[in-house]
């Protein structure tokens, strides 16, 4: 994704966007106008796949020790460690494009 202030960042940010959703999201021209609103909703969609993954976690061994071999129970409990991290990344993302759709600039901390 191209960084704020460049020509074509808003596009980079619509496409980035979209990706965060789901495929049918392309087809609301709303979504598609309005950058901001578009936010809105790959936050929400982002959001709940991560306490969907949160829940899906703290079940893994549980629900899979009687289904599976151990070492694939821990296998499947690593991948949903590993999705958690991915989509937290993107809820982050999602949340920094978000700020500078509407116009705040991102200042580096240390």
């Amino acid at each position: 994704m191209l960084p704020p202030g460049v020509d074509d960042w808003e596009r980079s940010a619509i496409a980035f966007l979209l990706d965060c959703c789901p495929a049918d999201f392309r087809g609301y021209p709303v979504l598609r106008r309005h950058p901001v609103v578009l936010a809105q909703f790959a936050a929400q969609v982002v959001e709940a796949q991560v306490r969907a993954s949160e829940e899906g976690l703290a079940r893994a061994r549980l629900s899979l020790r009687d289904q599976v071999e151990p070492q694939v129970v821990e296998e499947a409990v690593r991948t949903w460690r590993e999705e958690l991290v991915r989509l937290r990344t993107i809820r982050d993302g999602i949340g920094l494009v978000d700020d500078a759709l509407r116009g705040m600039a991102f200042v580096p901390r240390l």
